[in-house]
């Protein structure tokens, strides 16, 4: 896919969809939290628990000294919840000890806390400090690979491909328009190419 090309379905997606966040959050830290949990889970499941896990923990004390096996259940619904809920304790213990209770936005010290891999890093990067940033999901990552962008299955492959290709002023917008996209027509099983308005710039209309 040449720039003009990655240039016009850039336009065609600002037209389509607004960019904005699919979780809810108060600051960075819930947003780091409410990110850790949708791993495996959606977003909209993730949002109806925080929005009542965040008022019985309301600060990252809280979870710090939240009794494990309790916050397991105040999490369960969402999957994973035994290494999930180990996660978000150390998370938050890692943050007040070591960064003052301030979400860092370097990635390597996102990346040392429990529970954070790059896609989480880069969610926060984003749109906490809003340092350009790809977010690789499923998403992302199949229409990526559709679209020509890239031809690589490991999602840091693919950030590093898409970072290469769309112009940095687009990195935050692409992530919500490119998993707005997966969700609604280029579905993993079917893409729905006849309603796809990247439809006329796509070199894989499967």
């Amino acid at each position: 896919m040449n720039k003009n090309t990655i240039k016009k379905m850039l336009e065609t997606l600002d037209n389509w969809v607004s960019p904005g966040m699919f979780l809810e959050y108060g600051n960075a830290w819930q947003l780091l939290f409410a990110t850790i949990l949708s791993a495996q889970c959606t977003d909209d499941r993730v949002n109806i628990v925080t929005r009542t896990l965040f008022v019985k923990y309301p600060d990252l004390r809280a979870f710090a000294d939240a009794d494990l096996e309790e916050l397991e259940e105040d999490i369960r619904s969402t999957g994973f919840y035994h290494n999930k809920a180990k996660n978000l304790i150390s998370c938050a213990k890692s943050l007040i000890e070591k960064h003052d209770g301030v979400v860092p936005s370097d990635i390597d010290e996102l990346t040392s806390l429990a529970g954070v891999g790059r896609k989480t890093a880069n969610v926060v990067r984003g749109n906490i400090f809003g340092i350009p940033s790809i977010v690789v999901d499923t998403h992302v990552g199949r229409i990526a690979r559709r679209t020509g962008l890239s031809t690589n299955t490991d999602p840091e492959k693919v950030e590093y491909d898409l970072m290469k290709r769309i112009p940095k002023d687009h990195w935050i917008a692409i992530n919500t328009q490119f998993i707005t996209l997966g969700r609604k027509i280029c579905k993993a099983r079917k893409a729905e190419c006849e309603n796809c308005p990247l439809a006329p710039y796509c070199p894989k209309k499967i």
